[in-house]
């Protein structure tokens, strides 16, 4: 299974559009290669490189998707497929975009292939989709992108 984008590379800078400093929009993805049998998608997207002092976790939760449709092969820019929508750290059933305080950071977007439905419902945590999840994992893929805030932006 592989997820890639059309906005940036893999281990590549995300475009300001899709960060606090741009539009707050998600970036269009692809899937490619679900493998047979999936009952759902997953998509958790997080930042673990927040400064301790901030979390002590270390983690940003910016996007969570979960009960995709196994046919979904393309989440369109600024969209969301048909599915349940976790919280992000701040609390929101929706995307938000990159915006670290200190440095470049990491965000990872994650895709699952699941055997099962997941049976929580739209604004649950991204703990509590991965536990869930746990023993239903047929697959999974994932893409890196990289961030850092320009200097002059508060």
């Amino acid at each position: 299974m592989k997820l890639s984008s059309p906005a940036f590379k893999d281990r590549a800078r995300i475009p300001a559009l899709y960060t606090c400093e741009g539009d707050n929009i998600n970036p269009p993805l692809e899937i490619k290669d679900v493998p047979p049998g999936p009952k759902s998608l997953v998509l958790i997207m997080d930042d673990p490189d927040v400064p301790r002092h901030l979390r002590p976790d270390g983690m940003y939760d910016h996007w969570i998707l979960f009960n995709m449709l196994p046919s979904v092969r393309t989440i369109e820019e600024n969209s969301a497929p048909v599915c349940n929508v976790g919280n992000n750290t701040a609390g929101h059933a929706r995307y938000i975009g990159p915006c670290p305080p200190d440095r470049e950071h990491r965000y990872f977007f994650k895709l699952y292939a699941l055997d099962t439905m997941l049976k929580l419902p739209s604004g649950v945590t991204k703990k509590e989709v991965e536990k869930a999840m746990q023993g239903h994992i047929l697959a999974e893929a994932g893409l890196l992108g990289l961030y850092e805030k320009n200097k002059s932006f508060p």
